[in-house]
């Protein structure tokens, strides 16, 4: 079973962009329709520079203020500059001994992989780990069986 909508297959990224463009995919599908996403997703790609890392981390507040505004793209603050910030951690930890993948390789068991990547990156959950992860090839254990075990119990409105 996939994890994600139709169009979607696990492949390893031939660049950083690949790594940026499977991290920000789970970032704008957080609490939204995987419709929306893909429908917009050409558009957010194109409004951040592809996906291409020092493009987007050299982006402003200004840009983000732009962004805001376009019907085009998920009109999100927080997930637009999470997008950027995530661009900028991207880019130091491209710079370690054996660049991004190496970092990814670095943190051990698949839920060790998930809180590294949990810790570095803004706006990014459990599921969304997940699908990073199983977007760029990385093994992973079945859907189904991680989802169930990592479900996070409904919460009432008003319960504290």
């Amino acid at each position: 079973m996939s994890p994600s909508g139709p169009g979607w297959s696990p492949a390893k990224p031939a660049s950083l962009a690949g790594y940026l463009e499977a991290l920000s995919r789970p970032v704008f599908s957080t609490g939204m329709s995987w419709r929306v996403v893909e429908a917009k997703w050409a558009d957010i790609s194109a409004a951040f520079h592809g996906f291409d890392p020092p493009q987007v981390a050299a982006m402003t507040p200004d840009d983000v203020e732009r962004l805001v505004e376009d019907p085009r793209v998920i009109r999100n603050r927080k997930k637009l500059e999470a997008t950027i910030q995530n661009a900028e951690r991207m880019l130091e930890l491209d710079g370690r001994a054996g660049g991004f993948a190496g970092w990814l390789d670095s943190l051990g068991s698949f839920e060790d992989t998930v809180a590294g990547l949990r810790r570095e990156f803004r706006f990014l959950g459990d599921n969304g780990a997940y699908l990073f992860l199983w977007s760029v090839d990385r093994p992973t254990p079945p859907h189904q069986e991680w989802f169930q075990a990592h479900r996070q119990p409904a919460r009432r409105r008003g319960a504290a």
